[in-house]
């Protein structure tokens, strides 16, 4: 199997949750400290050895791009002003970058963007999928992502998980684990005593290039959305092996207000 450098990352949501501030700006860029959510997302990327992103965006999206590649009047502006030192701040991504547009009509769910972005992963390779609206924040600088990779065996799926405690299982998808510490399925939203596990789904994988194109043909789930867990559960099911690798660093969501609130003070020690 081919070294894991690509990551897919889906941001075309409209960020509901958060409007109205989200009607003009993209809800992967809304502020955490001095930087966007997504960066948070990007730099762990890029510091397990990620090189290459595939950006799903809204038809709309132009924020996320413009935040990644050069400002050249900007530049100028700080070279005139004599902040050279900031430049290095607002230095383009270092990496390759695709950015595949998700239309706001048609299918609905996880699993759309991760289909939609299945031709920039080849046959032989896995890639890292990962949403863009929350991250992992390790205070000691460490990359949760290269966690991720290095306890997935070559040519099989994983599945980050988030220990939470036991009476707040049913805010979450409660991951079924078997002996062997693989993956079987999720129960979403279990009442305590009846949870398989107090492992929480999160959003985070290392997937193969089987499970991503079979995002394109899973069935819509009963909510009425197509949802890639039911594409990693297939995989699971048919023999396919997804080890459940726990989570070290804290899990921050920035997708609603008392989420982005607390991930800015957590960032920014207050």
């Amino acid at each position: 199997m081919a070294e894991i450098i690509k990551a897919i990352i889906p941001v075309a949501g409209w960020g509901t949750r958060m409007l109205p501030i989200t009607k003009a700006i993209e809800k992967c860029m809304l502020p955490v400290g001095k930087r966007p959510i997504i960066d948070y997302v990007v730099q762990d990327c890029l510091a397990a050895g990620i090189r290459e992103f595939i950006f799903v965006v809204s038809e709309q999206s132009s924020q996320l791009e413009a935040y990644y590649r050069s400002n050249i009047h900007l530049n100028d502006y700080l070279r005139r002003k004599g902040k050279e030192d900031m430049l290095p701040l607002i230095a383009p991504l270092k990496a390759n970058m695709h950015f595949v547009t998700q239309p706001s009509y048609g299918k609905y769910g996880t699993a759309v963007p991760v289909a939609l972005a299945s031709d920039y992963i080849n046959t032989d390779e896995s890639a890292v999928v990962l949403m863009g609206d929350d991250f992992m924040y390790n205070p000691d600088g460490s990359s949760e992502v290269a966690r991720l990779i290095a306890a997935t065996p070559a040519g099989e799926c994983s599945i980050l998980a988030k220990e939470v405690p036991h009476e707040s299982i049913s805010r979450y998808g409660a991951i079924v684990i078997d002996e062997s510490g693989h993956f079987r399925e999720i129960v979403e939203k279990p009442r305590p005593e009846e949870a398989p596990s107090d492992y929480a789904n999160i959003g985070k994988y290392v997937l193969t290039k089987q499970v991503i194109d079979s995002c394109a043909d899973i069935a819509v789930s009963p909510r009425g959305e197509y949802d890639l867990t039911d594409a990693i559960t297939q995989f699971a099911q048919a023999g396919g092996a997804v080890k459940v690798v726990p989570a070290v660093g804290q899990h921050l969501d920035g997708g609603s207000l008392d989420g982005w609130l607390y991930a800015n003070n957590v960032v920014c020690g207050l």
